[in-house]
């Protein structure tokens, strides 16, 4: 036996056995009593009843109709449900995968350069946590993975620091010991009153005393 005949098989046993016990649907309608629709759908109970006696189920062509027809119309909901499903793409075939385009990202947007989390050369992330279409709204935290010296710093995070996101007098960034973050030639101000800040998180004192000065908005030297 081929594994797809045996996998077929697998799949539509269920529904073989649900046809079987659903013929006792028809059993228990034969058995009611009463020639009049009104009168079968009273007597119904008793049917199933009399029908539920015994496990068996029923061998009569009638019966077997029902049967079937209950189990066909339980499979054509499980299928059309499971076509239909959201993690499906109705009518596209796996492997349809593509490359975005500017139209793809361009909802996610703001039209105002400075006011997006800078991801590549050509696709940002608005900073608006209340965006005019709601569905647009994404988180903002970034991961970015990348071996020592792959351009992490230079290429991420600096120009994501040069945005000056920080609505605050001073932008306050917590990131890695690095002194070329705090270079003026390479970190412009809004105003003379703006200063960018760093702390060393490699030691636990440091760090703590650090934490304690940058909450009391005291100059810290990494």
């Amino acid at each position: 036996m081929s594994s797809k005949i045996k996998k077929t098989i697998l799949t539509n046993l269920p529904y073989g056995i649900i046809a079987l016990f659903a013929t006792k649907v028809g059993l228990a309608w034969r058995l009611a009593e009463g020639s009049a629709l009104r009168e079968k759908i009273a007597n119904i109970p008793i049917g199933f009843a009399v029908a539920f006696e015994t496990t068996a189920p029923s061998l009569h062509p009638a019966d077997l109709c029902v049967g079937i027809a209950i189990s066909a119309i339980i499979r054509f909901i499980v299928y059309t449900k499971g076509k239909n499903a959201k993690k499906y793409r109705k009518n596209v075939e796996y492997g349809s995968a593509r490359w975005g385009t500017p139209e793809d990202i361009r909802p996610f947007v703001d039209p105002v350069f400075r006011n997006n989390v800078i991801l590549t050369q050509t696709e940002r992330l608005t900073m608006n946590n209340r965006p005019k279409n709601p569905s647009t709204a994404r988180n903002k935290n970034v991961l970015i993975i990348g071996g020592s010296g792959s351009g992490k710093t230079r290429f991420w995070l600096k120009p994501n620091l040069m945005q000056l996101h920080s609505r605050a007098a001073s932008l306050k960034a917590p990131t890695e010991d690095k002194q070329r973050q705090q270079e003026p030639a390479s970190m412009p101000k809004r105003t003379n009153a703006d200063t960018i800040r760093s702390m060393t998180l490699d030691k636990l004192a440091h760090f703590l005393s650090e934490w304690k000065a940058f909450g009391n908005g005291d100059e810290i030297k990494a």
